[in-house]
């Protein structure tokens, strides 16, 4: 089962930042989720669609300007990053999954991916973009076909998940309380992935392993590993 940081290792460091990004690669995650959202002609890397609840700042992301998010403090000091900044603190070390938010951030998406496979070191199967918007992940799939996308859900779909595969998913991101064994069996039936968020009791933990999901989404990826006794210090991606 893989241990996904959820927004970087968020439980003990700001969500969404570098520190946190560098945190999740320290404690061995297999890979990194990050919210992205378009400002100006950047992909910025925040999860809400206002600035109040993680930053210094007040009013709608998208409605911000680079050079006002450079000011604001995203907790302890840290920055609201952009994505190309986050790729660069990775270094290909690890699996990343963009949740892309807001509208048209799919437009920005691939170039900086393309870029970062040639001047980073990533490969194309270290990437995984996931959103709650299916329209997106169309469009990325039909000019992309080979990147992996991830469907979300915060529900159990009547159809359970045959979203996902008319979208052609390669994985569907299930929320915690929806977990549902039959939508879990389903899923995995149709060959899809299925990693659920967000993971942080242990209860769930156990839980989640024992109906066999491929991977959780935690706030606290070294205590998750500990938990389920990984001592594989090697990052596995989506592999």
């Amino acid at each position: 089962m893989l241990i996904i940081a959820h927004r970087g290792a968020s439980g003990e460091a700001p969500e969404n930042t570098l520190a946190a990004m560098t945190l999740a690669v320290a404690q061995q995650a297999d890979a990194i989720e990050l919210d992205v959202h378009r400002v100006e002609d950047t992909l910025v890397v925040i999860h809400d669609r206002f600035l109040d609840k993680t930053t210094s700042g007040r009013g709608p992301v998208s409605q911000s300007t680079l050079a006002q998010l450079a000011q604001l403090d995203a907790g302890q000091g840290e920055r609201v990053p952009t994505l190309w900044q986050v790729l660069e603190c990775v270094g290909a070390r690890c699996g990343l999954n963009i949740e892309l938010k807001g509208m048209a951030t799919d437009e920005l998406l691939l170039p900086l991916l393309e870029q970062a496979v040639a001047q980073l070191g990533y490969r194309w199967e270290q990437f995984l973009v996931s959103s709650f918007h299916h329209p997106m992940l169309a469009r990325i799939k039909g000019t992309k076909p080979d990147l992996r996308i991830g469907a979300l859900t915060a529900s159990c779909p009547l159809n359970y998940a045959e979203f996902a595969s008319e979208l052609a998913a390669d994985a569907v991101h299930l929320d915690v309380d929806f977990a549902d064994p039959a939508l879990i069996a389903d899923a995995q039936q149709r060959g899809l992935k299925v990693y659920v968020y967000t993971v942080d009791k242990a209860e769930d933990l156990a839980q989640m392993a024992a109906l066999g999901v491929d991977g959780v989404f935690t706030n606290f990826p070294a205590r998750s590993r500990a938990q389920l006794g990984l001592t594989d210090p090697t990052p596995r991606g989506w592999d």
